[in-house]
């Protein structure tokens, strides 16, 4: 019950409950994406000033393996499982959703584990950003050999909705939520201890309550898209709900294995259970016309977000206390 009592989830119930009362009220695009970015720069300036305290290790090494491991094993899963129950383009692009990560969800997590006085490593930063782009990867090459082997159109027919492999990873590691990421990260960790010092107002003081606007503003954009959720066939809510639990167990085995320490794997457990909502179908929307958003989108976010931020956070966290502590 400690997440329920905290001002920033407390804030995206309250916006959940204002957008299912149809409220006018509402975070102009500009300031949601500003507060987006803001999160996103915080978040590498912590990374990099934890890092910078840290420097690299081989345990840091095994949990960005490990990262990359899961980054492949969750969309592989996923489209085993949905490609004979729906359209094998829904497939792949949900199977792109939830082997994708999301960053809010991390950085409500990230603040979780801090109010909780778990120490995590800075480099969790970057295994987010690794499990960003492979499942996209590999939903639009699957998608490209559906289109190539499924059906009789011609070469000029299918290579027009074929998305260029190039061009896809070209979207998926310069998009601007990365390299700001990226690039905050880089300077935390060159500024080291004196930058911390200097950007505390800014990475520090305020990230409290910016997170607790952004979660308001996501809070009514999950009451808003909670009905194409709700539509969608029995198979694919059991998935959106029960999936990243299994994406999650997989990550603590492995965390185990590994020897993982506990805040970084509660923070595995939690990217690997976690869905794209925003990246994912920016990019799936030109990529595979083919998949239908309602889907991918409306299940992440109107199913599986709200119940990483309500319940598994603090579920995965748990876990990771008992099986890695």
């Amino acid at each position: 019950m400690q997440i329920l009592l905290d001002p920033a989830i407390l804030f995206f119930v309250f916006g959940v409950l204002a957008g299912a009362l149809k409220s006018n009220l509402e975070i102009p695009p500009a300031i949601s994406k500003f507060l987006s970015l803001y999160l996103l720069m915080a978040l590498g300036l912590k990374g990099g000033f934890a890092l910078a305290q840290s420097g690299f290790s081989m345990a840091i090494a095994i949990s960005l393996a490990a990262a990359i491991a899961m980054a492949f094993i969750v969309p592989t899963l996923g489209y085993a499982f949905l490609k004979n129950r729906i359209s094998k383009y829904d497939a792949a692009a949900v199977a792109a959703a939830y082997g994708s990560v999301s960053a809010v969800t991390f950085v409500t997590a990230m603040q979780f584990l801090e109010s909780s006085g778990l120490q995590f490593g800075g480099h969790m930063a970057v295994a987010m950003v690794i499990m960003e782009s492979p499942a996209i990867i590999m939903a639009v090459l699957l998608a490209n050999s559906i289109r190539h082997s499924a059906n009789q159109q011609t070469a000029s027919g299918q290579n027009s909705n074929a998305m260029p492999l190039g061009k896809i990873l070209h979207e998926s590691f310069t998009d601007g939520a990365h390299l700001l990421l990226l690039g905050a990260m880089a300077v935390g960790f060159i500024s080291g201890d004196t930058g911390k010092a200097m950007m505390q107002p800014f990475s520090g003081d305020l990230f409290k309550g910016m997170l607790a606007f952004f979660l308001l503003d996501m809070g009514m954009m999950v009451a808003r898209n909670f009905n194409q959720a709700k539509s969608a066939s029995f198979v694919l809510l059991a998935y959106a709900t029960l999936g990243p639990v299994v994406h999650a167990a997989i990550a603590l085995g492995l965390a185990m294995v590994l020897n993982i320490p506990v805040a970084d794997g509660a923070l595995l457990m939690i990217l690997s259970a976690s869905a794209s909502y925003i990246v994912v179908p920016a990019v799936l929307r030109y990529a595979i016309p083919e998949a239908n958003p309602s889907i991918y989108f409306g299940l992440s976010l109107g199913i599986t977000f709200p119940i990483n931020i309500l319940v598994g956070i603090p579920t995965y966290t748990y876990l990771a206390k008992k099986f890695l502590g």
